[in-house]
């Protein structure tokens, strides 16, 4: 089966990858130190199941989960230095739970538990909390942009952007994540805004009298599509 491992701490990744190679089982696909490189990971790899730790810096573990889309997810094993985080792994659909230090032979039947859930018909998604932040890139930094803070975002060619007050970031969130689990209002196939920022909204072009034209408190158009526009209109209340 082919993995990812995302762990704060360098010798933590290097310690697992080496018991997880040495079953001959587990091919490692990718570790990452943080919610941003393991978005990007999962999404890339596709991997079979996903080692997380709970506990890490600016991001956990049942964060990110909630920053995947369900289409993505794979199996999710977490591990944790501290097992008063067993019943929550559970709670979130986990395959299994590990504790740091990992046993081999714990390990060992971590693997069988994968293997044997693997002919089954897959688990419901991951229970995950709705998203208050959303991490994106500033830089080599990650800046975690509160939804309130949010005017819309966009998807394009180049990925999804994030614009602000402040200006615009890249994020590996998917629209369907920030629709859904951000509560962002969908508008257009490529474009979400959020219902608290709406200063106002008008007609669109002649050419397409069905459609709008959504203006910001910040001062940014968004297009609303006429597949969109009656929902636009109930959410607010027009």
């Amino acid at each position: 089966m082919r993995a990812v491992i995302v762990d704060d701490e360098p010798n933590a990744r290097a310690e697992l990858r080496a018991l997880l190679q040495a079953t001959g089982e587990v091919e490692i696909a990718a570790d990452c130190g943080n919610a941003v490189e393991a978005l990007q990971a999962v999404r890339r790899e596709r991997p079979d199941v996903l080692f997380l730790d709970v506990q890490m810096p600016v991001v956990d573990g049942f964060e990110l989960l909630g920053m995947l889309d369900p289409d993505d997810l794979p199996a999710v094993v977490f591990v944790t230095a501290h097992d008063a985080f067993a019943l929550r792994a559970f709670e979130e659909s986990a395959a299994d739970y590990l504790l740091k230090p990992v046993a081999p032979d714990r390990l060992r039947r971590s693997l069988e538990r994968l293997r044997a859930r693997a002919g089954v018909a897959r688990a419901a998604p991951p229970l995950a909390p709705p998203l208050t932040r959303v991490p994106c890139l500033a830089g080599r930094a990650v800046k975690l942009v509160p939804l309130a803070e949010i005017e819309l975002v966009r998807s394009g060619p180049a990925g999804v952007h994030v614009v602000t007050a402040q200006g615009e970031l890249f994020t590996e969130l998917t629209l369907k994540v920030l629709e859904e689990r951000g509560g962002l209002l969908r508008c257009h196939k490529q474009h979400l805004v959020n219902a608290d920022r709406v200063d106002e909204i008008r007609p669109g072009d002649a050419s397409d009298p069905g459609a709008a034209v959504i203006r910001t408190r910040g001062g940014h158009d968004v297009p609303v599509s006429r597949r969109h526009l009656a929902q636009v209109r109930a959410r607010l209340g027009i």
